[in-house]
């Protein structure tokens, strides 16, 4: 059993009103605050966050896979706009609503941050958060290797997509492990996380192509066509204190594009915060859904806190 991750509790999709199914995965008790995960490049909707976490926290966690990833129903050309939609009527779908939770890891963080400027979560928590890398003021920071790469993505962004098509899950491991500092080693290497993520990598690519990789990483390194500002709902941003993979600046000038965010710099851990420190990543987002005081869920009332307590 690994230290970093359980397996989900529940598996399934749900066929949205276009006939699309969209696949997701769930931990924690049923009758749980609901929180939507919005996971990291590539990882499907089979790797959660820490083991025993959502548990402990009482969080129903669901964590869903965006299309062409995994069992979702691939959808060529679509956008941050369309994660919208498909999070709004999954929402209803699940019983999730009206306004879940949600937490968005590393490229998954611009998805859910347009489905909070779009008013359809009630709070958000991002972990590593991936940056948005093609704005202007990044451009002296960014290494040569990736300024190269969000300048092709802005000039020719079907070519980039055609390029990040060719990726695989044994190219996502390498990459990852090889960006990593020796804190997060420890977590990856681990040999319970690590069968995890080769099992999320290998589900989020079985559908025989990386289209639905390579349409997410396209729409994160281009220029995100929501409005930051317009975020009303509580926003916590959370970086490991070696992660020199997700921002620049630690997410600096992200939290400082949203109203009300907070930044939460962590020391001793990268990019593997999500899976290393879990607990009170959930146990924050708990306190503050029952501070702004929502808690409904698909009609009842969510039952009010970590289990035990």
């Amino acid at each position: 059993m690994s230290l970093y991750v359980d397996d989900p509790a529940r598996l399934g999709t749900t066929c949205l009103s276009d006939g699309r199914l969209l696949g997701w995965a769930e931990w924690g008790p049923q009758d749980g605050l609901p929180v939507l995960l919005s996971p990291g490049a590539a990882t499907s909707r089979w790797l959660g966050v820490g083991a025993g976490a959502a548990e402990a926290e009482g969080v129903r966690l669901v964590s869903v896979d965006r299309p062409g990833l995994g069992v979702s129903t691939p959808a060529p050309a679509r956008t941050f706009a369309d994660f919208v939609d498909d999070v709004r009527e999954l929402t209803e779908l699940r019983g999730l609503g009206p306004r879940p939770a949600m937490l968005g890891n590393s490229q998954g963080a611009p998805f859910a941050l347009a489905c909070a400027a779009a008013g359809v979560v009630s709070a958000l928590t991002l972990v590593s958060a991936a940056d948005e890398v093609a704005a202007p003021e990044f451009a002296a920071a960014l290494p040569d290797e990736l300024r190269d790469l969000v300048a092709r993505v802005a000039e020719d962004p079907a070519g980039a997509e055609r390029m990040f098509a060719g990726f695989g899950a044994d190219a996502m491991r390498r990459m990852v492990l090889a960006g990593s500092p020796a804190c997060d080693l420890a977590v990856y290497e681990d040999p319970g996380f690590a069968a995890a993520y080769g099992r999320a990598l290998d589900e989020a690519f079985s559908q025989g192509a990386a289209a639905g990789y390579a349409r997410d990483t396209v729409l994160a390194m281009g220029r995100w066509p929501f409005d930051l500002g317009a975020i009303t709902v509580p926003v916590d941003v959370r970086y490991g204190e070696e992660d020199a993979a997700h921002s620049p600046d630690l997410g600096k000038r992200l939290v400082s594009r949203i109203p009300g965010a907070e930044r939460t710099v962590v020391p001793g851990i990268g990019g593997a915060l999500l899976w290393a420190a879990a607990e009170p990543i959930l146990a924050s987002l708990v306190e503050t859904v029952r501070r702004e005081g929502h808690g409904e869920a698909g009609g009842d009332r969510w039952r009010g806190g970590p289990r035990g307590r």
